[in-house]
């Protein structure tokens, strides 16, 4: 019956091939009848995110169809005209959907980013509190400022004094995860030591994102009985689920303060051990990688632009040794930078929705009920059309303006549709002062001691997964600033 089945899904397709071809338009790739654009597919299978991107700034309307073997079509679009239509105008008709739900729910389960509806309010209204102007500064003043004194800067120092190398991506997501967990739920997992030990969670954490993110690429069958019956990418899943499973045991085992999301969580009533799990799970998620991986590009861009550097440390010096909350906002030039990395290296360079029902994007495309429609920040940010023919280059001051009767310059925030790095509309990222503000307080606790120097002359490439990591980490030696 499955050699069958398989013969079926994979053998006779074939036969097709020698149909003439169809494109919508010059920058689409060629599409076949029943296995659409496979071959193209699977031959950038390593480079997905950048042949997309190729897609886009190609297209007149910067929209494109990609036809997905024995699946609805996606839509890729880094036009702000659509992305506000999908995020804002007609919000209600793309969620997440079933499909989506399905494909992520053994890794998220049904966690705030992977919910739609009441399921999804209710966990924002619950998330709120990490969030509160109160939590941000004693996230700053104190859960940061901790875990940089502590154990960053004493790390970042022996390594200068030693003259070694460190995977500065590596560390970065160990202090966002001991920093996350320590706001959010009062446990300190304490990645970040000097032994550096290797952790199963952040092992099992990287292969649940990775084979994830493979599902959305696989031919629908596939996967589903790869997961029926336990085998390959599939078995190795599920054996990074339990693993991470009994990293939130521990921390549901420690009987949590009165002031913090867990406590919040119980005492609401939404005390199953499956759902907690699963808010666990996804704000370890949020702050473990996408705000780590937006360090991780900002450190490596602005060693390649001393200019920057330059500024950079100058505008740290005006702040005291330990900036406080109220300091690091003031942060303004630091500020501007982290949004031009962000521009270049968004933290999640696509996000996908589902279609509920039949539409019609701004610039025509034609929307069909259950296609994957996708916003792709990535590319948005390499569009000349967006951001002028230096879009490429790493240029913080196009984020600033200076007052010509006072000479103070002032943060100029560009509108969150051509700047969706952290979306837009009902589903704005809540998180994003928290991010910003443990950003800024990193790079100047860092940056005001030491020189980050990558050992590598390359640019980094991106791993093909949900969020924008570097390809092998990024290597680095740590010199002391004179």
């Amino acid at each position: 019956m499955l050699n069958y089945l398989l013969v079926s899904c994979f053998l006779l397709p074939f036969l097709f091939i020698f149909f003439k071809s169809k494109s919508n338009t010059k920058s689409s790739p060629k599409s076949y009848p029943i296995i659409g654009d496979y071959f193209i597919i699977k031959a950038n299978r390593h480079r997905r995110t950048e042949w997309t991107t190729d897609l886009i700034r190609n297209s007149p309307t910067s929209t494109n169809v990609i036809r997905r073997p024995y699946d609805h079509d996606h839509v890729l679009t880094g036009n702000p005209a659509v992305v506000e239509h999908i995020l804002k105008t007609n919000f209600p008709n793309y969620q997440k959907g079933i499909p989506g739900h399905n494909v992520l729910f053994d890794f998220l389960g049904d966690g705030i980013f992977n919910v739609d509806g009441d399921q999804w309010k209710s966990q924002r209204q619950l998330y709120s509190h990490v969030f509160s102007t109160k939590s941000l500064r004693y996230f700053v003043e104190h859960v940061v400022d901790t875990e940089l004194n502590e154990r960053l800067i004493p790390m970042l120092a022996t390594a200068a004094a030693n003259d070694t190398v460190l995977d500065l991506q590596d560390i970065l997501q160990r202090f966002a995860v001991d920093s996350i967990c320590k706001i959010a739920f009062d446990y300190d997992p304490a990645s970040l030591i000097p032994s550096l030990p290797p952790t199963k969670f952040a092992v099992a954490f990287d292969d649940a994102l990775r084979i994830t993110l493979m599902r959305f690429f696989t031919v629908k069958p596939m996967w589903k009985i790869k997961r029926f019956l336990n085998i390959g990418s599939e078995k190795q899943l599920k054996e990074a689920k339990s693993e991470i499973r009994e990293f939130t045991k521990k921390i549901q085992s420690k009987k949590p303060s009165s002031d913090n999301l867990l406590a919040r969580l119980i005492s609401s009533g939404h005390s199953t051990e499956g759902f907690v799990t699963d808010v666990l799970i996804n704000l370890i998620f949020a702050g473990r990688d996408t705000t780590p991986a937006a360090l991780t590009w900002f450190f490596w861009l602005v060693s390649k632009n001393p200019g920057v550097e330059s500024e950079v440390v100058k505008e740290i010096n005006k702040k005291s040794d330990s900036p406080s909350y109220d300091e690091v906002k003031e942060m303004v030039y630091t500020h501007a930078s982290l949004c031009e990395s962000m521009r270049l290296y968004p933290p999640v360079p696509v996000v996908n929705r589902t279609a509920m029902a039949d539409d019609i994007l701004p610039d025509g495309t034609i929307v069909k009920k259950g296609m994957t429609v996708g916003y792709h920040p990535y590319a948005m940010g390499r569009m000349e059309k967006l951001w002028g023919p230096d879009s490429k280059e790493f240029r913080p001051e196009r984020w600033l303006e200076k007052d010509e009767k006072t000479g103070n310059v002032s943060f100029k925030d560009r509108d969150q549709y051509t700047y969706s790095v952290f979306q837009a509309g009902p589903r704005i990222c809540m998180g994003k002062d928290m991010s910003f503000s443990q950003m800024k307080k990193v790079a100047a606790g860092v940056l005001r001691r030491f020189k980050v120097v990558p050992v590598m002359d390359d640019e980094p490439s991106l791993i093909t997964t949900i969020t924008s990591k570097m390809r092998g980490g990024l290597p680095v030696k740590i010199k002391e600033r004179k």
